[in-house]
C-alpha cells in the first residue's frame, strides 16, 4: 500500500490518445446526443475504450438525483424528462459501432414512478431488436429497492444485471448519505434469486476511501452470501478537487489479493486492479468478444 500524496503511483500512468476510433466515437456521440458514463464519472481508461471501440452509454441524463461525494456526475433535485428517443438512440450507436456487447448505466433517478426502470428495459429490447446477436450488460441504481421495478429489468432480458455496492457500510453517511447499504444487498440478492441462470449478477467494489481490510473481506461476503456471480475491485480517484480525498492507494498486488479473496468466496468471475472500474471491459469479464467494429477498419 502507499499512502495518499499529491502525485499518482507509478502505476497510474496511462498512455492518452486520441486516435480516429476515439474521434469517431465522440462525434457518433455527439451527433446522437447520448452521453457516456466514461464522461461524467471522468474514467481514466476512457482513451484506451475509446480507441477500442468500446463505451458505456449512461441514460437518462447528465444529472443526478442523489449526490455521492466521490462520483463526478453532478446532482440535482431539478432534473429535466426523460429523452423518450434515447433507447432508440443507444440502439443505432451499438449498430453503428457494431458491437457485440453492450454497456448500459445510468444517473439516479428518484424522481420517476419507476426510477427509470421502464427506460432501461427499452433500451435493452431496442439493442436485441436491433443487434440481435449483441449482449447487454445493465449498471442500475437501487431503484428504491423496488421489485416491480426491478422485474421490469428483469423481464428485458439483458445478460447481466451490475448493481453496485461501491464501498463498505461503515462509509455509506459520509460517502453515499442518500444511499443504503442493506438495500443495496436487498437487490442484489433480488436479482440473484430471479435469475434462473438467464443473466448474472454483478457488483463492485471502489477502494481507497478509508476502508479497512476486514470490511473489505466482510463485503465480499456479504455480495457472495446475496448471490452476486462477478465481481469488480478499482482505486477511486477523485474527480476534482471537490470531493473526497483519497486516503489510501492499493498496490497492484494487493488488487490481486482481493481478487483471490473474492474467488476463495465462489465469485466465478472477478477483475481487481487500480484502474479497473465497473464497466472496464466488461465483454471480457463476461466471456464475450466483441466484434471486429467499423470503426477500427484502417
Amino acid at each position: 500500500m502507499t499512502d495518499s500524496k499529491n502525485s499518482l503511483p507509478s502505476w497510474f500512468k496511462v498512455h492518452l490518445r486520441t486516435d480516429k476510433n476515439y474521434i469517431l466515437i465522440r462525434d457518433l456521440l455527439r451527433h446522437q446526443g447520448l452521453h457516456t458514463v466514461c464522461q461524467g464519472a471522468r474514467c481514466p481508461n476512457i482513451w484506451e475504450c475509446w480507441n477500442s471501440g468500446t463505451a458505456t452509454f449512461m441514460i437518462l441524463g447528465e444529472v443526478c438525483s442523489r449526490n455521492c461525494r466521490f462520483c463526478g456526475v453532478p446532482g440535482s433535485k431539478t432534473l429535466q424528462p426523460p429523452d423518450m428517443k434515447e433507447p432508440e438512440k443507444v440502439a443505432e450507436a451499438v449498430c453503428r459501432l457494431e458491437l457485440s456487447w453492450a454497456v448500459v448505466t445510468s444517473v439516479t433517478r428518484d424522481d420517476l414512478p419507476d426510477y427509470g426502470a421502464g427506460h432501461f428495459a427499452r433500451c435493452v429490447r431496442m439493442i436485441h431488436s436491433r443487434m440481435p446477436q449483441c449482449g447487454v450488460e445493465l449498471l442500475i441504481p437501487d431503484f428504491k429497492g423496488a421489485h416491480q421495478a426491478l422485474d421490469s429489468v428483469i423481464e428485458s432480458g439483458p445478460q447481466v444485471i451490475a448493481h453496485n455496492v461501491e464501498t463498505v457500510p461503515r462509509l455509506y453517511p459520509e460517502i453515499r448519505p442518500e444511499a443504503d447499504y442493506r438495500r443495496s444487498l436487498e437487490v442484489l440478492s433480488y436479482l440473484a434469486k430471479n435469475a434462473n441462470s438467464s443473466y448474472t449478477v454483478k457488483s463492485s467494489l471502489m477502494l481507497g476511501l478509508g476502508e479497512t481490510c476486514d470490511e473489505i473481506r466482510s463485503v465480499i461476503r456479504d455480495l457472495a452470501s446475496a448471490g452476486c456471480q462477478a465481481m469488480t475491485f478499482g482505486q477511486y480517484l477523485p474527480p476534482s478537487k471537490k470531493h473526497l480525498p483519497v486516503r489510501r492507494f492499493y498496490t497492484p498486488e494487493e488488487f490481486a489479493g482481493f481478487a483471490k479473496l473474492a474467488k476463495k468466496e465462489g465469485f466465478a468471475r472477478v477483475s481487481a486492479g487500480p484502474l479497473v472500474r465497473s464497466s472496464y471491459q466488461a465483454h471480457k469479464l463476461a466471456g464475450k468478444k466483441l466484434h471486429p467494429s467499423a470503426l477500427q477498419a484502417n
